[in-house]
């Protein structure tokens, strides 16, 4: 079985992004089920919305930085750029040109992110094309996602059974895995935390950093020592992310008991800085050393370009081009 992810640079990652992507994906490395892991750095993808050079590279090689450092096995699993396989953007084309239009306008994404003042472009409205070319390209059996990526998922299934029916057997027919917990990170002020909404707590921020974000949560206006109830707090729901359940179940009884706001944005901020400080120091090392990860990268891409050539064999075969 084959097992696929991918990540979008298109700003600095945040506990977001950790708990709802980065853990729950790398816990599937070392999986006895799983025969292969393979991570991407989706570059091209990010080119819909990061269109200053200098960013996008600063961006994506943080992002191998941040992977690295939270625990990624090269010996373990394959992890590269998307641009460094050009076979991603040759299958895309091919796919395009089965893909209904009436599949891509029903793409909800697409909707959210014009909405959201994303310049409605070409590459924005075929994302789900290019994506289903990142699955479909390694034969992949799951895509472990949160629900909002759902549908690009089922986009995905929809293209390979097309094109499978048409051409003949090809692809494999990926199935999504649900990230229950990807889509319940709420941010600062209480939504999904994103990017977008401006209101993250970066994953390797400065310290000053995250206690300004910390510090900033929004909570309700109860008094110092009045109970507090944690179901409907968002302080203590970031908090529970990093506690086992019986910490969970001792903190709500300090909440009810009164714990004043301040106090418990204080003892998140120490839990946040005591669980990311082995990988902090780690990622400052990384960040000294730049060899290991264009080593990594390299050797990555020359994994998937293998993979990603013999499915192209296939496909051009399949549709007449070889």
């Amino acid at each position: 079985m084959r097992v696929l992810s991918g990540i979008q640079p298109s700003g600095q990652l945040h506990l977001g992004n950790y708990f709802g992507s980065i853990k729950p994906n790398l816990a599937w490395v070392g999986d006895p089920k799983v025969d292969e892991n393979i991570f991407f750095i989706a570059d091209l993808h990010a080119l819909t919305t990061v269109q200053d050079p200098a960013e996008l590279r600063r961006l994506r090689h943080d992002i191998i930085l941040d992977y690295l450092a939270c625990g990624f096995d090269p010996s373990k699993a394959i992890i590269f750029y998307q641009s460094d396989v050009p076979e991603h953007t040759e299958l895309m084309w091919i796919l395009a040109t089965l893909t209904p239009m009436g599949l891509l306008e029903r793409a909800v994404s697409y909707k959210d992110k014009v909405g959201k003042g994303i310049s409605a472009s070409a590459g924005l409205f075929t994302y789900p094309v290019l994506m289903a070319a990142d699955i479909l390209l390694y034969d992949t059996n799951i895509v472990p996602v949160g629900k909002d990526q759902k549908q690009h998922v089922e986009i995905a299934r929809d293209i390979a059974i097309k094109f499978n029916h048409h051409y003949g057997e090809t692809f494999s027919v990926p199935e999504e895995q649900i990230i229950e917990n990807a889509a319940v990170v709420p941010g600062t002020d209480g939504q999904k935390m994103s990017k977008s909404y401006g209101n993250i707590i970066p994953l390797f921020g400065s310290e000053a950093a995250i206690k300004k974000a910390i510090m900033g949560i929004t909570t309700d206006s109860k008094g110092a020592n009045d109970p507090k109830d944690p179901d409907t707090c968002t302080v203590y729901q970031i908090h529970t992310l990093f506690l086992s359940l019986s910490e969970q179940k001792a903190l709500a009884v300090e909440y009810r008991k009164g714990l004043s706001y301040g106090d418990a944005k204080k003892k998140l901020l120490a839990t946040c800085m005591d669980h990311f400080a082995p990988m902090r120091l780690k990622r400052i090392k990384l960040e000294k050393d730049p060899a290991e990860a264009e080593a990594v990268l390299r050797e990555g891409a020359a994994k998937a370009s293998k993979i990603a050539r013999q499915t192209m064999e296939k496909v051009e075969k399949a549709v007449g081009l070889r």
